[in-house]
């Protein structure tokens, strides 16, 4: 029996998919249906879109969908219209699995469609077994994992820039409560947490075959991992079990190790237990690492009618705390562990002062000199219940307030000019602009300002910010090669310094080239930016 995974990049609340990481379940359906006996052929949507492969096996798995929507540099998940373009030629079984279940329209133009565990319904099918739409038991998840690891070796990105997105635990820790009303990790039960030899050992795997960048995600929150169930809501966290668990992957001398999201009031109701988490991952984990922390909204109202995890002061005592352990600069150039923020727009009770409570949370962060690496901001997606229609409009000015008045002042406090950034994975042109980013969870998106060779690493240093990206030029710049694009870039050069510059060139040192500028302070602001040789 042969069987594809079709990977269409699905892309999840607690689990990503779309390059440069690979989900943790196509790597899990490809170990089930090797465990089933069958012969297992892994291809991404993009084979498909250039025509390099044509599917012709007994059973196909298409993995699709994208829960919680973003802005994606270079690969996209598979829209709706592929997925029913490529239902038609698919022959033999068809299944659908991931977030693309959620649609009607999409699963009909499947043989099955599996809205729990991909995995399990794969398993089920190849074995001839009646599909029961369950989830994996801790067995088959650590089983089919390692089974299934292989296959990170036909990923476009391999092995750089890949990250595998590697799963903790199943759920959320405030299931009994429903948790969040927009969220369905709680519909997935009480939590299953894995071992922490356990996922040492996918790592291990994964480690053989030649990945060297993790993260550890697929959990609602990282600081709740293996923590006590029973101290109540929230949970009372496990230090631990973290540092076994991070310790150990640790030893695998990774290039990466990041994580995701935590729940800022488990951090603030549990301080000192929280803090320690905090100085594990600082200690064990890669420079650049973020913590995302649900809030989804500052406003009292909007906390209560959706259940959601924190208030406002929650959080804010959340960042201070993940900004006291973990903001000193790493040798890549970025801080070793900040806080990321998520907003959601559109929940239930609403009203025109909620946007504004937001920004006052926002303007409290940036005052007290707190850092936050990342504000996300989305608007919900009904996976659970419908929600009124929300006001657009307001969304959007919101939006502006938060990129002009927070995110740019936040960017330049956290990337300096001048600040050199290392091992910048370049991977796109746009024009002649090329964009690049440093391997991580949460990387900022690096804009240099002219073309250069693509697919290499480098090292950058900061010259200006955006809103949500900064712009930088390779380090060392050597001045008397590079474009005169990039002599314009260079901070308070501009464009009549930059030609004059060019026109001099070869310049033998920083004295002939202060004579060009004729202004000590622009000389002062590049001279440990470019070199002469």
């Amino acid at each position: 029996m042969k069987v594809t995974i079709l990977d269409g990049y699905i892309d999840e609340p607690a689990c990503l998919g779309v390059p440069p990481f690979i989900s943790p379940q196509v790597r899990a359906a490809a170990g089930a249906a090797i465990s089933a006996g069958a012969d297992v052929e892994y291809i991404t949507i993009d084979k498909i879109r250039k025509n390099e492969v044509e599917l012709n096996s007994d059973v196909t798995l298409f993995m699709s969908g994208n829960a919680v929507p973003g802005k994606y540099l270079r690969a996209m998940p598979a829209s709706k219209k592929e997925v029913l373009e490529i239902s038609l030629s698919i022959p033999g079984i068809s299944i659908l699995g991931g977030p693309a279940t959620l649609d009607a329209e999409m699963c009909s133009s499947f043989d099955y469609s599996s809205k729990n565990d991909p995995a399990v319904s794969l398993n089920e099918i190849l074995k001839r077994e009646e599909v029961s739409q369950r989830w994996r038991t801790l067995e088959e998840w650590n089983e089919w994992q390692i089974k299934g690891a292989y296959i990170v070796k036909d990923h476009p990105d391999f092995p750089d820039p890949l990250i595998a997105e590697v799963e903790s635990y199943r759920g959320c820790v405030r299931y009994k409560s429903g948790g969040c009303s927009f969220c369905i990790e709680p519909l997935k039960g009480k939590p299953l947490f894995r071992q922490p030899s356990d996922i040492i050992k996918e790592c291990a795997k994964l480690t053989e075959y030649g990945v060297h960048n993790f993260r550890i995600g697929g959990q609602s929150c990282i600081i709740s991992y293996m923590a006590d169930l029973n101290s109540g809501d929230p949970p009372r966290p496990n230090p631990d079990a973290v540092k076994e668990l991070f310790s150990g992957l640790s030893k695998l001398n990774p290039k990466v190790l990041h994580v995701d999201n935590a729940n800022p009031a488990v951090i603030s109701t549990y301080p000192e237990e929280s803090r320690k988490i905090i100085k594990t991952l600082v200690t064990y984990c890669t420079s650049g690492n973020v913590l995302a922390l649900g809030l989804e909204s500052s406003d009292p109202q909007v906390i209560s009618a959706n259940n959601l995890n924190s208030s406002a002061e929650q959080t804010l005592e959340a960042i201070k705390i993940i900004n006291e352990e973990g903001s000193d600069i790493g040798n890549n150039g970025v801080s070793k562990l900040l806080p990321g923020l998520n907003f959601i727009s559109g929940l239930d009770g609403e009203n025109k002062n909620t946007n504004e409570l937001n920004i006052n949370l926002l303007n409290d962060i940036l005052n007290n000199n707190l850092l936050l690496r990342r504000i996300n901001l989305r608007q919900v997606i009904p996976l659970r219940k419908e929600y009124k229609k929300s006001d657009k409009h307001s969304f959007i000015k919101f939006k502006e307030r938060v990129r002009e008045d927070i995110d740019q002042p936040m960017l330049k406090k956290m990337f300096p000019e001048g600040r050199i950034l290392k091992d910048v994975y370049v991977e796109l042109h746009d024009g002649n602009l090329t964009f690049g980013r440093q391997i991580g969870s949460y990387p900022i998106l690096i804009c240099i300002p002219y073309k250069t060779e693509l697919n290499r690493f480098t090292d950058v240093a900061v010259v200006d910010w955006g809103y949500r990206s900064i712009t930088a030029v390779e380090f060392p710049l050597r001045i008397n090669e590079c474009s005169i694009k990039a002599l314009e870039s260079l901070p308070g050069c501009g464009r009549k310094r930059a030609a004059k510059i060019f026109i001099s060139r070869p310049l033998s040192n920083l004295e002939a080239l202060s004579k060009i500028i004729d202004d000590v302070n622009v000389v002062e602001r590049i001279k440990d930016i470019i070199v002469f040789e």
